[in-house]
């Protein structure tokens, strides 16, 4: 049996489910747990990722909250044979570096960084990929860059593409591009380093933002996937990403 700590969004129903579970199991604590079990929804997963980053310790999410899709089906019965069956997905997030006319402030983002007008007017972006000028001037609301794992989150609601999780991929997606019209967005390699320069800045104001951090009125977004850090995330027999992130591609 190995040794679980539970945490729970601060909704009722996981709330609820936290007390049931530690009356059932033992709760060891964070340090002295071999398995982070958490209760909530999709953005409750995020946060705890953050939490346990370099702890070293797996983490398995049952779902109470909305969409779940990182998360297994919720269940109190026979948690401790789920979890030594579960099947493991290691997850790398992006890195992102946002300049400001005061400071650099970084972030890590296991969905995507997304960067995002901050008022009425269209941004205008250069884009730049390895160094190199893929886009001198990009007019849109928004530009994205996602993981395997965010790709079927906002970046899929952007029309950006589904990624499968061992892909070594990353989706570049504009979100409301208005010019050039016609462009839809990227396939990049893992390893490639993708720079935002946002244009007419006092006139036209950007925010980017990675997962849970907020940094506006940036000047420059640098974004590169970041493998010094890495997570594991367990999924019940089945119902791994490999397997979630096929079947959202034939869902209506």
């Amino acid at each position: 049996m190995p040794r679980l700590h539970f945490v729970a969004a601060t909704v009722p129903e996981a709330q609820s489910a936290l007390a049931n579970l530690r009356q059932q199991y033992d709760d060891a604590g964070p340090e002295n747990a071999d398995i982070v079990v958490a209760l909530g929804g999709d953005g409750f997963m995020l946060q705890t990722l953050h939490i346990f980053i370099g702890k070293g310790k797996p983490i398995y999410g049952m779902n109470l909250g909305t969409i779940g899709f990182l998360m297994n089906e919720y269940n109190e019965a026979g948690l401790p044979a789920r979890l030594a069956k579960a099947e493991r997905a290691e997850i790398h997030p992006l890195r992102m570096r946002a300049t400001t006319a005061e400071q650099c402030i970084d972030g890590l983002a296991f969905n995507e960084v997304s960067l995002l007008r901050q008022t009425r007017q269209a941004t205008k972006l250069r884009i730049l990929v390895d160094g190199k000028v893929r886009i001198s001037e990009l007019i849109c609301d928004g530009v994205l860059v996602a993981t395997p794992v965010g790709s079927t989150a906002y970046n899929l609601s952007a029309h950006g593409p589904i990624l499968p999780i061992d892909s070594n991929l990353l989706a570049l997606t504009p979100i409301s591009a208005f010019r050039p019209r016609r462009w839809r967005g990227a396939v990049l390699p893992h390893r490639a380093k993708v720079r935002f320069e946002s244009l007419e800045i006092d006139k036209r104001p950007v925010s980017a933002v990675a997962d849970g951090l907020e940094v506006r009125n940036v000047l420059a977004v640098d974004v590169a996937e970041d493998r010094s850090v890495a997570m594991v995330m367990l999924f019940d027999v089945g119902r791994n990403l490999d397997e979630r992130i096929l079947t959202e591609q034939f869902l209506d």
